[in-house]
């Protein structure tokens, strides 16, 4: 339990730390917040799964931010017994070829102004998630020169690949990449050379999205879609008790309330409504304080504002939240 002092350690006033005799803690991460083993899937998630493993298809998954889309490739890799999940991160400025791998072709010219001998080309290329998960399921003879020295030896496998919020991506980007996934072959063009997924260790690969744009018809045709809708409150109290080692003086009763408060909160007309990701913040912070939300002690009404903050991203749905709260229309 952490008392108000020891929680209030910035005050806003000029006043240090020493002058108030305190000491600042080391900050302590919950590891268990990124376990893949502790990873909690509804059964229709879980299906979707296994049809996209039997099918060899991307499993394409939308779903409010925050509600575990990223984490479940980690979650798949870890029931499967494979390594972690190769990721790409789309951006606004990727590329179909980022995809599978990069070409540092201003390296290149700028070397090429010292150099007498003609350039090794594939020193300048980087392979990237897609085009690493096609060279892992390959034999290691011969991928394993394209290969940074960690994942050498290590195939073939069927490697699990993470392709996060490919919504972000130019919406050519899903058209152009189309035959090069469902063949899990690319050709690097800068050399000429291709390279072809073993089709007993195609690469699994996995998908997000927030929605923020539609998607090819022509792509989605060629995946297997899930949405993962906000959890029903028993699989919420079971996420947030696995993610989160409560402490012994946060009764289940505390929990329960904190629930019933919080999915009170996401029927309010927010902008952005928190999420799995936002309630275990929040609970992790009212757990620290002690709050008992259901049955507040003097005092702690200014204290439980203000951790409203955790669910609000914004300033009109954090001005909501405060007039519900001070109008009592959340119990």
């Amino acid at each position: 339990m952490t008392s108000n002092a020891e929680f209030r350690l910035y005050t806003g006033r000029g006043s240090t730390i020493g002058e108030r005799s305190i000491t600042m803690p080391s900050f302590e991460k919950n590891p268990e917040l990124e376990d893949p083993a502790l990873y909690v899937a509804e059964k229709g998630l879980s299906d979707a799964v296994n049809v996209a493993l039997t099918l060899g298809q991307p499993l394409l998954i939308t779903g409010e931010p925050g509600t575990g889309k990223t984490q479940l490739a980690s979650s798949i890799a870890y029931e499967l017994n494979l390594p972690r999940p190769l990721v790409f991160r789309a951006k606004t400025t990727s590329s179909a070829r980022d995809v599978f791998y990069r070409y540092d072709a201003l390296g290149n010219f700028h070397d090429a102004q010292f150099r007498k001998e003609a350039a090794n080309i594939e020193s300048y290329i980087t392979y990237e998630a897609l085009g690493l998960a096609i060279l892992l399921s390959m034999n290691p003879e011969e991928a394993n020169p394209n290969l940074p020295q960690r994942l050498r030896d290590k195939g073939p496998i069927r490697p699990v690949v993470l392709i996060d919020e490919i919504d972000k991506a130019p919406r050519d980007l899903p058209n152009d990449v189309l035959d090069e996934i469902e063949n899990m072959s690319f050709t690097v063009k800068e050399t000429g050379r291709t390279f072809s997924a073993d089709n007993a260790y195609r690469p699994i690969l996995v998908l997000t999205s927030n929605s923020e744009k539609n998607l090819p018809d022509a792509f989605l045709r060629r995946c297997v879609f899930y949405h993962i809708s906000f959890p029903e409150k028993e699989r919420l109290e079971e996420i947030i008790r696995r993610r989160l080692k409560l402490d012994s003086g946060f009764a289940p009763q505390m929990l329960s309330s904190a629930i019933r408060r919080f999915e009170v909160i996401r029927e309010l007309a927010l902008k952005k409504k928190p999420a799995t990701a936002e309630v275990l913040a929040w609970i992790r912070i009212l757990e620290k304080l002690h709050i008992d939300v259901g049955n507040l002690r003097p005092g702690e009404a200014e204290t439980l504002a203000f951790t409203y903050s955790i669910l609000a991203k914004n300033k009109e749905d954090r001005d909501m939240l405060l007039r519900a709260f001070l109008e009592e229309k959340v119990p």
